[in-house]
């Protein structure tokens, strides 16, 4: 198992990257003394804990070489479940591994490797489902589980070659529940379909017309009760609801007293309470809804980040108590049950580290060419500006920066860099328009709004003009790359992480999930659509470019391949531009050693730069 990093003796900008932090707690519902928690507890890197709620117990399950981000615990507590890759492209299978430890068994072992989009078991923990992309497309696979736990022969039961995934269970197991893009044409508007889990057969299906987007949560957590918790986008922002999937009812729950966009989190063990969370502007907000009267109480907590889409967050414990996994940007996320009324915390469920000292961030606003209005996430370094500044982009696209524990951003903060962290359009919760906006326009209104967060930078005189970075991961790289060459004296450098540069040789060499959603933004595949993809690619570029770049880019890759990002160097090289490459031996993800060797690299290029 990975042992713990002695950070005495290291700079305090590398010991945050060592604090240790919980990245998501799932308690196993039908057993209290049991779940699985994802802590970075074993030197920085991310692993999963079989993890007893009760005592706060962890014990190490998993010593993956660039960390174990995703896992999940079957209701009873049985097994740990993970997607095994071992070379980090994401192409493996799905495992699992009992509580108390021991052999690692394969639950799919038929299969060839596949990219895996979603794990559910049935809250009586008799069923397993998972949903695995490979070239067949995207399958939803359903498997018995005994009493003790054996596994029973996985089926597949609905293959599609648009996507769809999710795999949720009613509370017996005997209907399934997915997402889908089939009534949108591939495009990412979601209908959610219900199948007959022992025939296969589409039996119900929620769809709120071509403009919107029906996302499932869950099951109702009662025997005998076939409804779902689900979201709506139908009024252009996020919205919760509940469907009887049996009968067809649904009572939508509008709340028009709150702005912004609201995230179904969880269904209360006894059926009477949801867990939502407002997104309005970037800030988070926890509310409990009673079902019957819907009533709505809000939890009068501190700010932060309670709610992750990748990772979860917030939830009910087994016996329905408010867990609330919290953070912000200078404190790193830790797990709390909090009084419902007062918005305390009652205990400390899981803790991450001590806060090392950092600079707060703070939310700001700014119009973008168009005037609409893009909000970021700003902090400055002690002293007095205007400073050399870093701009960063999120990945995604569709995700948000939040009010989070970032040691990238404060390791900047200690050199004596300003930080801004934009929320492009693209991003999500700000609305259905602002996400879509990009849609069959990628590259377009993303540069728009950095440009635009640039320039509110300077007129507020906290940027120095002639030295403002790029800096993003994936998604975030691309943009960096792509901004160096659509708006090249704006930039003193840009840093690049596993980044697009030829939008059209990514996509023939990506796994086929990711094929699927890249299809959706640009409106089709590269031969449907190719000026799309020729516009929106940082090759086409590339004589424009004059800044200097560094990039950092994995071998096994499957989001963002090997080979375009070569071309892409061949091309600026033989152009005689300033460009450097760190290749290493990964997928998309890499570890905390990694990421700070990445930094380094990065500190030094922007001195060199000053």
């Amino acid at each position: 198992m990975s042992q713990a990093t002695n950070t005495q003796t290291i700079p305090l900008w590398k010991q945050r990257f060592f604090t240790p932090f919980v990245i998501s707690a799932q308690p196993a519902r039908a057993n209290a003394a049991r779940g699985l928690a994802i802590t970075t507890q074993a030197g920085g890197q991310g692993q999963l804990f079989a993890w007893n709620p009760t005592t706060g117990a962890l014990r190490q399950a998993t010593d993956a070489a660039h960390g174990m981000w995703e896992g999940w615990i079957d209701p009873r507590g049985r097994h740990i479940y993970y997607h095994l890759d071992p070379d980090g492209s994401e192409m493996g299978h799905l495992v699992r591994v009992p509580f108390d430890g021991g052999e690692v068994e394969d639950v799919t072992p038929a299969q060839p490797p596949y990219t895996l989009r979603g794990v559910g078991f049935s809250s009586d923990g008799r069923w397993l489902a998972l949903n695995p992309v490979s070239r067949a497309g995207f399958q939803l696979v359903v498997a018995r589980l005994t009493e003790d736990g054996a596994l029973g022969e996985p089926r597949i039961i609905f293959t599609s070659e648009h996507e769809a995934w999710y795999a949720l269970l009613s509370h017996d197991g005997s209907r399934a529940a997915m997402i889908s893009t089939v009534r949108a044409g591939g495009q990412r508007r979601y209908s959610t379909i219900v199948l007959d889990t022992a025939s296969g057969e589409i039996v119900a299906e929620l769809w709120d017309g071509p403009e919107a987007s029906v996302e499932a949560v869950c099951f109702a957590p009662l025997p005998g009760d076939l409804r779902l918790l689900a979201t709506t986008s139908r009024s252009g922002f996020v919205r919760p609801l509940i469907w009887d999937t049996a009968s067809g009812a649904r009572i939508d729950f509008d709340l028009p007293e709150l702005g912004g966009e609201v995230m179904a989190l969880d269904w209360s063990p006894d059926g009477r309470f949801l867990l939502l969370c407002q997104i309005d502007r970037a800030e988070q907000q926890l509310y409990l809804l009673e079902i019957a009267s819907g009533r709505l109480q809000r939890i009068p907590h501190a700010s932060g980040t309670y709610y992750n889409p990748f990772t979860g967050g917030s939830c009910f414990g087994a016996g329905g108590e408010l867990l609330a996994l919290r953070e912000n940007s200078t404190t790193p996320a830790h797990l709390v049950q909090l009084d419902p009324d007062s918005g305390e915390v009652v205990r400390v469920v899981l803790a991450g580290g001590d806060a090392l000292p950092g600079r707060p961030w703070r939310s700001v606003h700014f119009p973008s060419s168009d005037g609409t209005l893009v909000q970021g996430w700003l902090a400055t370094p002690e002293g007095d500006g205007p400073f050399p500044t870093v701009v960063e982009m999120h990945g995604g696209p569709h995700f948000a920066t939040t009010d989070s524990y970032s040691p990238l951003s404060q390791a900047w903060l200690d050199h004596g860099f300003a930080w801004l962290s934009v929320n492009f359009r693209g991003s999500t919760t700000f609305g259905r328009a602002f996400k879509e906006q990009i849609w069959g326009d990628v590259g377009h209104w993303e540069v728009e709004d950095v440009v635009a967060g640039r320039a509110w930078l300077v007129e507020q005189g906290i940027a120095q003009a002639d030295k403002v970075f790029l800096i993003g991961g994936s998604y975030g790289g691309f943009l960096t790359l792509l901004l160096l060459g659509k708006t090249p004296d704006l930039w003193a450098g840009g840093m690049a992480i596993a980044a697009v540069a030829d939008e059209a040789l990514s996509y023939e060499d990506a796994n086929d999930a990711l094929k699927a959603a890249v299809a959706g933004w640009f409106g089709g595949a590269p031969d449907q659509v190719p000026d799309r993809y020729r516009r929106a690619s940082p090759l086409a570029y590339a004589e424009q470019v004059q800044a200097p770049v560094i990039i950092f880019q994995g071998h096994n890759d499957t989001r963002t391949p090997p080979r375009q990002m070569q071309i892409y160097v061949d091309k600026m090289r033989s152009l005689g531009k300033q460009i450097e490459i760190e290749w290493y031996d990964a997928g998309h993800g890499v570890g905390t050693q990694e990421i700070i060797a990445f930094l380094e690299k990065m500190l030094a290029f922007a001195q060199r730069r000053l």
